[in-house]
């Protein structure tokens, strides 16, 4: 159909489409993106472009798709052939708007995406398979997998697979021998198939035993001695020998165990219009020898020979060299294999030393490859009576009270044996063999299952306070004797006595110290002195809010009153005890405590002045180094315990920088902070009575100051030279007397902003930098280059970097000639210079002056003695 006759059957289609489907395909002139299937019948209405321009009369296309998408020239977008995803999944038009052929608007682009739609069946990439399995192949281990491709958009569900298993030939009652994952075309054996998949019957080869005809013949003879037929002529071995040919030389494709029909279907298989695909899995089940012969069970301390065979593997691969490795890595090994698959134990086992051992064969070829996978082989090691039972304690003392009724539980004798347990190798029986004093009649019974020991009669201490029972322990082939030792304890029949129950009343100053003993209160008790119902403990039942007091004692009856925390005269200035006697021991039944067990006694305190105190132990508090001056950093909150007047002051600030209200206890900036200067220090506030100071207490106050970004980052160096022979990189350092984020790393930049010609500078590390001259340099030259710095936090400034291009030395430093060298000095050097010069004409005119004195000295003695001498 053409294009022509599209056009004209265009207005018949958009009378169809007519309604709010034709209205929702309008829009303006302008960039749009659209969707539409893929398959549509044509002529297909797509969109319809109007333009705001009333000279627009037609329409021009172009770009991708031109042969299968047109326009009208009242701008309907059309298909003129049906898309199709798989071969194109979106074009990109361009569409400009026409006025006699002159374009009139910017062209406007135009994207078309192919929806995609189920119209493609998912098929298999081969029509057949083939696979081998092994017998006793863990169910749900894949052994092969199928694989199948569907030309739908794999973005969307008509391309979401599903595999299924539609039969199995044979299948002998309805039993599936095999499996396939639905989402991955896996197929592996049901646990019905693990255990019941058999391969042909076949001729078993030993390593390295030649699988020829003429060794079939043998293996024949060897099963069916009496043969006067030739083998030529024997049905029988014939019927062997295809029988072993077919087996080895086995044609999946040919001669399959079993075939398996699997589909594959689309929209995951959930759907009834989902399209689907079949293939054939043809399999063939191949024997294995290689089986798991464990668990093994060894008894221990076995008498045999050794080594002893225990067990036998066998791979598949008849040449296969066999390794035996054990699981754990236990010193003792006392397993090896031999060439042929046979295991052998070459020492006694112990049980109590080792239970178990897991043995893992490896079957390898001669390169080391496996040929089979590894079997962990589990060796059980079976329990014998090699032990005799074991008292836990060398001596097991009981205490029993006396007057205990009869059948009372004196304790359970503790033995052990190291046989396994559960056996009845370790089942003890407990057995009493003697009494020390024996009695006419049992005093004692033991259980002979659990060793538990009861009182057969009431006990009384003055009849006997010591019992020693010999027991003896048997299991079924050994036994030992434990001695047991029952003392019987005197009963808790007597109530301790306070000596009186009145201590008075006792006056103690508030500021006493802690530990100081107020008094001393003593009790006695008329149980057997060498038991527990004659120890007297002490406990303070009222009176004693917050534990202000406690009693010290030894147990014997004497007891301390004493001072356990601070007293405190205004939160409570009288405390009333009650004491109270008590045994550690349960008194006898029937028998309780009375008021001859309790005591009294009365603390009054009195008033003592004392030092005002602070509200909190640890005066601490942190400020940023720019807190404007006259903040309040912290008030310090202290009272008198008699509610005096109180006052503050602040020692130990040697920069001057804090003062403290004197009335409330603020704490204010005085001066300015500084980090930089100091960043943590402490002070003194001590608080103390208006109207008498010596009723003082301190605190010490410890001041942080946080750091802020009030430096910039600054050249350490800000000169350096830079041989014009060999021009070497300039290290460039610089430093910040903030603390981190407001120090280091830094940028470094030059100042211009821009990349440099003659300079490169990158950055070496958190506060280094390198300069580089890019050109080398022919002349000496100075160069002042404007660096800019910037700490982490984006802080800095522009610094000036003078870099000296120079000739240098041999060894490396800038040379400069005499004559082209000058001097100049400040003021300050040139009058200290004149000032040396006119020094040293002085003491040169002193020296001169001295030695003409000299002279005339000399002089006028030689005369005076020539006068005399004449």
């Amino acid at each position: 159909m053409t294009s022509m006759v599209h056009l004209l059957l265009l207005p018949l289609l958009l009378s169809i489409a007519a309604g709010t489907d034709l209205e929702e395909k309008k829009g303006p002139f302008e960039n749009t993106e659209l969707d539409v299937p893929e398959g549509t019948p044509v002529p297909y209405a797509i969109h319809q472009f109007q333009s705001t321009n009333p000279g627009v009369n037609n329409f021009r296309l172009s770009g991708e798709g031109r042969e299968d998408i047109k326009i009208s020239k009242d701008g309907w977008l059309f298909l003129d052939r049906p898309l199709d995803w798989s071969r194109d999944n979106h074009y990109i038009l361009m569409v400009e708007a026409l006025a006699d052929n002159e374009v009139v608007e910017d062209p406007i682009d135009v994207t078309i995406n192919v929806l995609d739609i189920n119209n493609n069946a998912p098929y298999f990439n081969q029509s057949d398979y083939t696979a081998v399995v092994r017998e006793y192949s863990r169910a749900g281990v894949a052994f092969t997998r199928v694989f199948a491709l569907d030309r739908d958009d794999p973005e969307t569900p008509n391309a979401h697979l599903s595999y299924s298993l539609v039969s199995q030939i044979p299948s002998k009652h309805n039993t599936l021998m095999f499996q396939i994952d639905s989402n991955t075309g896996e197929i592996s054996t049901t646990e019905q198939g693990e255990s019941t998949l058999r391969s042909r019957e076949g001729i078993h080869y030993g390593r390295g035993e030649d699988r020829s005809i003429d060794a079939l013949k043998t293996k024949f003879t060897e099963y069916c001695p009496v043969q006067n037929i030739p083998f030529e002529d024997n049905p029988f071995f014939a019927c062997v020998e295809r029988a072993e040919l077919r087996r080895r030389n086995v044609d999946p494709m040919e001669d399959p165990d079993y075939t398996l029909i699997v589909r594959v279907e689309d929209l995951g298989g959930e759907s009834e219009t989902a399209l689907s695909g079949n293939t054939r899995v043809h399999i063939v089940v191949q024997q294995n020898l290689w089986v798991n012969p464990g668990p093994i069970t060894v008894k221990e301390n076995l008498d045999e020979s050794y080594p002893w065979l225990i067990t036998k593997v066998q791979s598949n691969d008849p040449d296969a060299i066999y390794r035996l490795v054990q699981k754990e890595r236990e010193l003792q090994f006392p397993f090896k294999i031999s060439e042929n698959g046979e295991i052998f134990l070459t020492d006694v086992l112990d049980r109590e030393e080792k239970d178990m051992y897991i043995l893992v064969v490896l079957a390898v070829d001669h390169t080391g490859q496996e040929v089979d996978p590894p079997l962990e082989i589990q060796v059980l090691v079976k329990d014998v009576n090699d032990n005799k039972p074991v008292c836990e304690n060398e001596l097991n003392v009981f205490e029993v009270q006396e007057g205990e009724p009869v059948g009372s539980l004196i304790g359970t004798l503790l033995a052990h044996d190291e046989d396994q347990p559960g056996t009845l190798n370790s089942q003890l029986t407990y057995t009493i063999v003697s009494q020390d004093p024996s009695t006419q009649h049992d005093t004692f019974s033991i259980d002979a299952a659990s060793g538990r020991i009861q009182s057969l009669r009431e006990l009384q201490r003055r009849d006997q306070q010591m019992f020693y029972l010999n027991v003896r322990v048997n299991d079924a082939a050994f036994s030992e004797e434990c001695k047991v030792v029952i003392k019987v304890i005197d009963v808790n029949n007597e109530l301790p006595l306070f000596e009186k129950n009145d201590y008075g009343t006792h006056t103690l100053a508030e500021d006493i110290d802690v530990g100081h003993t107020v008094m001393t209160i003593s009790a006695s008790d008329g149980d057997d002195p060498d038991s527990g119902s004659s120890l007297i403990e002490f406990h303070i039942s009222e009176g004693n809010d917050d534990e202000v007091f406690a009693v010290e004692t030894d147990g014997k009856g004497v007891g301390h009153l004493v001072i356990a925390k601070p007293l405190d005269f205004e939160a409570s200035p009288i405390f009333n005890l009650q004491i109270d006697a008590r045994n550690p021991e349960p008194l006898m039944k029937d028998l309780e405590y009375g008021a001859e067990s309790t005591a009294f006694v009365s603390v009054s305190l009195t008033d003592v002045d004392e030092a005002p105190e602070f509200s909190m132990d640890i005066l601490d508090v942190t400020v940023p180094e720019n807190t404007t001056k006259g903040s309040v950093l912290f008030t310090v909150e202290a009272k008198d315990p008699e509610g005096k007047d109180i006052r503050f002051k602040l020692d130990g600030d040697t920069r001057g920088w804090l003062e403290i209200d004197a009335a409330t206890g603020q704490i204010k900036t005085k001066d300015k902070l500084d980090r930089e200067t100091q960043e943590a220090f402490d002070v003194t506030v001590t608080v103390f009575e208006k109207d008498n100071p010596e009723m003082s207490s301190e605190r010490v106050l410890s001041v942080r100051v946080l750091d802020v970004n009030d430096n910039v980052p600054k050249l350490m160096e800000s000169q350096a030279f830079i041989c014009m022979q060999k021009p070497e990189p300039v290290i460039i350092r610089a430093q910040d007397a903030d603390s981190a984020p407001f120090s280091q790393p830094f940028t470094f930049t030059l100042g211009s902003g821009k990349r440099s010609p003659n300079w490169d500078l990158k950055i070496v590390d958190g506060t280094t930098a390198k300069l580089a001259l890019i050109k080398k340099s022919t002349e000496e030259k100075t160069f002042r280059l404007p660096i800019n710095i910037k700490d982490n936090a984006g802080m800095g400034v522009t610094h000036s970097f003078e870099v000296k291009v120079c000739n240098c030395t041999e060894l490396g430093y800038c040379y400069m000639a005499p004559e082209r060298s000058s001097i100049s000095l400040g003021l300050g050097p040139t009058i200290g210079i004149l000032v040396g010069t006119l020094g040293l004409c002085i003491i040169i005119f002193l020296v001169v002056i001295r030695s003409i004195k000299k002279g005339k000295k000399k002089a006028a003695t030689g005369e005076e003695e020539r006068s005399a001498m004449m």
